[in-house]
């Protein structure tokens, strides 16, 4: 039994399948259970390589375990929990099979020890979390899975490319750290593929289009799994590829910017996701042992407070059936609960001291320094303000405080959230705050233990502090000053999804108009001019036969036939017959003469 490995992918699986049997009274308590037995077996594993199987000419690993793994492993499942928590009041089954069999797909990436395991579960995300966008059942759904579904369909395509390529270069599917320095066309495939998942423009416009129009309690699980997925795969694979660093922080600036321009609330939280990976990806890049502890602490970090907020946001939804700031405002009095919750989410991601985002992203923007790459430094610690500008401030400030521009109908159905909505927010809440004030929780996760522990010697120093709540002050004032420039408006703002939106429809519109027309018209074309005078000479060549050389020839065949049918009669006894009678007259008109004379 010391060798017993349970993966916690084939909990949550197996749960899914379970599920729909489960009923009545029992379906809650095992609602909770299976993403508890999940997390137990994350705590309970050993470092190590466990379930290896031969497979033709391959060996498959799912079970790489060590200290990158096992952070990502741990958040995760504790997540599911919280995320499970969160949706116990959905009735709907197959929505919880959907999120736990995603989950299920991430933790069988992380775990993956070679690149055929990694595109089974990469494959099983994608397909599975499409479901959290179909099940809320709106028109608008419907067309943002297939989009989410078509461009992760191309991603895994790019992936299943680079690794054959890098296969038949190397013999070798091994999932550990690649060339990043010498890269081939098939690291570089590999790499696009990982980066579409982790939403880097311009591979992004799936990620608001989609976490926008989920399910409020899918939309949780979606902001916590995929891009930090992809996050972990370019840690394993990537760290140190150059071209990472600036991706990073183009996103890290791009996602602030339409964060800052957006009326929907979800899709505002969406477009920061895009801000904050960013950060990560910048950490990847730089690739020392601080930038990958940064990495891997702010994706942990992230995972709990972006999901704090879009519990936040998604209570609002969930009560009232609005998200865009245009349509709310002054629900303090309604839901203040909620508000505190929100208000928690918003200060950890804006990095304000005690909370978890100040422990997680600084790391990062001191790695950049120590590389003498302040150009990046400066610029990520820019997207931090304005981190604190769009969702520290207008999220919180919009919805629950400024001008009320709730219908009747909205301000009525205002209220906090069901109880396990807000148990689970309350978990997550605690739990900011305290990775915030005791870093030895999260730093002694991370998979670099020296330098872990030489940051946290030095992230609350007085410089550190001093620096950080300048920036958010100085951010604040701003806000306040602006806020009338800042109030949202119902606008819809145009990103690179333009591209393939209209590119779509171009091409549809080609395929129907000018593709098909030609093709009607060739058809009709070969009709008339081709295929009508065959059929007629055809049919006049049909007749020709039948009547004239047919007519002569089986006119013959008839009369010899009907010869041959008299002959035959003949010899088949009517000559004997004719004998017969005529022996017999002639032997009759003898005796008559012998008679008279």
């Amino acid at each position: 039994m010391s060798d017993f490995w349970l993966h916690p992918s084939l909990v949550l699986i197996l749960g899914a399948i379970i599920l729909p049997f489960v009923r009545g009274g029992l379906r809650r308590p095992f609602l909770l259970a299976v993403p508890l037995l999940a997390f137990g077996a994350v705590l309970s594993m050993q470092h190590g390589t466990y379930g290896v199987f031969s497979f033709l000419d391959w060996q498959l690993t799912f079970g790489r375990v060590d200290r990158l793994s096992m952070v990502f492993a741990y958040i995760m499942t504790l997540m599911a929990i919280i995320g499970t928590l969160y949706g116990l009041h959905v009735e709907d089954a197959y929505e919880h099979m959907a999120a736990w069999i995603y989950v299920a797909g991430s933790l069988g990436v992380i775990f993956a020890g070679d690149f055929l395991v990694v595109f089974l579960f990469w494959e099983v995300m994608a397909f599975s979390s499409v479901f959290l966008v179909w099940f809320r059942r709106r028109p608008e759904s419907l067309a943002t899975g297939y989009r989410y579904l078509l461009v992760h369909t191309a991603g895994g395509l790019a992936l299943l490319a680079g690794f054959v390529l890098h296969y038949q270069a190397t013999g070798d599917l091994s999932f550990n750290q690649l060339d990043v320095h010498n890269p081939t066309p098939a690291i570089y495939l590999i790499m696009v593929g990982f980066i579409l998942n982790a939403a880097v423009p311009p591979f992004h416009a799936w990620l608001p289009d989609a976490y926008g129009e989920a399910t409020v309690s899918g939309a949780v699980f979606m902001c916590a799994f995929t891009t930090k997925t992809a996050v972990y795969a370019l840690a394993r694979g990537f760290a140190g590829m150059e071209i990472l660093i600036p991706l990073g922080v183009i996103m890290a600036l791009y996602g602030v910017v339409y964060a800052v321009l957006e009326n929907d609330a979800r899709r505002l939280l969406a477009y920061h996701i895009i801000s904050q990976v960013g950060y990560m990806v910048a950490g990847v890049g730089i690739g020392t042992e601080m930038a990958i502890n940064g990495a891997c602490a702010h994706a942990f970090a992230h995972i709990l407070y972006k999901g704090l907020l879009f519990m936040g946001v998604g209570s609002v939804l969930f009560m009232t059936g609005k998200s865009k700031f245009s349509e709310l405002g002054g629900l303090y009095k309604k839901m203040p609960l909620a508000f505190v919750f929100t208000l928690i989410g918003g200060l950890s991601i804006s990095a304000f001291p005690l909370f978890s985002g100040f422990v997680s992203k600084s790391m990062i923007v001191a790695a950049g320094f120590e590389e003498h790459l302040y150009w990046a430094a400066f610029l990520l610690t820019l997207a931090s303000a304005g981190t604190f500008l769009h969702t520290g401030l207008k999220v919180p400030y919009f919805i629950w405080f400024g001008k009320n521009n709730c219908s009747q109908e909205t301000w009525d159905k205002a209220a906090d959230p069901p109880w396990n909505m807000q148990f689970a927010m309350i978990i997550a809440s605690v739990f900011c705050i305290f990775i915030g004030s005791y870093t030895p929780y999260l730093y002694k996760m991370l998979p670099y233990q020296s330098t872990a522990a030489d940051y946290a010697l030095m992230v609350y120093s007085s410089y550190h502090v001093a620096e950080s709540l300048q920036i958010l002050l100085f951010t604040a004032l701003g806000f306040f000053l602006f806020i009338k420039k800042l109030a949202p408006e119902p606008t819809i703002s145009i990103d690179l999804d333009w591209f393939y939106r209209k590119g779509g429809r171009g091409f549809l519109w080609l395929a129907k108009k000018p593709i098909q027309s030609t093709d009607n018209a060739v058809n009709t074309a070969y009709t008339w001019l081709g295929l009508t005078p065959l059929m007629t000479s055809a049919r006049f060549w049909s007749w020709f036969d039948w009547h004239a050389i047919d007519g002569v020839v089986d006119g013959i065949a008839r009369g010899v036939r009907g010869i041959g049918g008299r002959v035959r009669q003949l010899q088949a006894g009517q000559l004997q017959v004719n004998i017969f009678y005529t022996v017999a007259i002639a032997a009759v008109l003898l005796i008559l003469f012998a008679l008279s004379n």
